[in-house]
């Protein structure tokens, strides 16, 4: 229960459902009641903040600083595992197997697999519960997608358990113990993995992947005109900044960095 009202409480923090409800609440003002210049400020401050957050520059400026702390992996230290967090998934099985993996969860996978093509002995390790109805667990869609890809079955392991990272990186290293590994996730979302993990007793090396801000060369519309893409954008900003506020708020109940505790 206390799982589902984070995720709820969390989604409706984000722009859209916040900036909505702001809007619906100046509505209610300026229809229903006397206080009708706190329903236009209401209203004003929320299509403004909607539209910044829908605009390029706006959007990758908060996400940039979540992504540059780990450049794209190429190195060639030895590693046994490489561990591929879960991430948005359904499970339709007259689909293309990759279809089934929605938003953030295709390019982790994607990564994992060419990181596995560079390291072929290791092991990848896919990560992620059942959520919903689905009859089959993120990591189990992950591991046929890597499959469908390539990838040998024998060399994939499904951690199907863990609901969140904090549960992953438990899960992970009761599987593997101290062994080198790959930890592989978005690279907005690696920051916090890596600070679970760590806090764990692991020492991942990190191989981000899903790059999303853009400091390459865009058509001057690009910046200027509001987008869904760019709102996105904003949405994983924001969606991090609050799990990383989370995280220090429960900083104390991390486990113990020590190994064997």
């Amino acid at each position: 229960m206390f799982f589902i009202l984070k995720k709820v409480v969390g989604s409706m923090l984000l722009p859209l459902p916040f900036l909505l409800l702001l809007m619906a609440t100046g509505l209610l003002l300026l229809w229903f009641s006397r206080w009708q210049q706190s329903g236009k400020i209401l209203l004003s401050v929320s299509w403004l903040l909607l539209l910044l957050f829908s605009l390029q520059p706006v959007a990758d400026r908060l996400l940039l600083p979540l992504e540059s702390h780990y450049p794209t992996w190429n190195g060639a230290e030895k590693v046994d595992y490489i561990v591929v967090l879960g991430g948005g998934y359904t499970f339709n099985p007259n689909w293309a197997p990759s279809s089934n993996l929605v938003g953030n969860s295709l390019p982790r996978v994607t990564e994992g697999v060419r990181q596995w093509h560079r390291y072929p002995d290791a092991t990848l390790i896919f990560t992620g519960a059942a959520a919903g109805q689905n009859s089959k667990s993120n990591a189990w869609v992950a591991a046929n997608v890597a499959e469908s890809l390539g990838v040998p079955r024998e060399k994939i392991h499904i951690l199907d358990r863990p609901k969140d990272t904090e549960e992953e990186a438990q899960a992970v290293r009761r599987q593997i113990g101290y062994h080198s590994f790959l930890l592989v996730s978005s690279a907005n979302h690696l920051p916090r993995a890596m600070q679970f993990f760590q806090a764990a007793g692991l020492n991942p090396i990190a191989a981000p992947a899903n790059q999303l801000a853009i400091a390459s060369p865009l058509n001057g519309w690009e910046r200027v005109i509001p987008s869904p893409i760019w709102l996105g954008h904003s949405e994983r900003a924001i969606y991090e900044t609050l799990g990383q506020a989370w995280q220090r708020l429960k900083s104390d109940d991390l486990p113990s960095t020590e190994p064997g505790k």
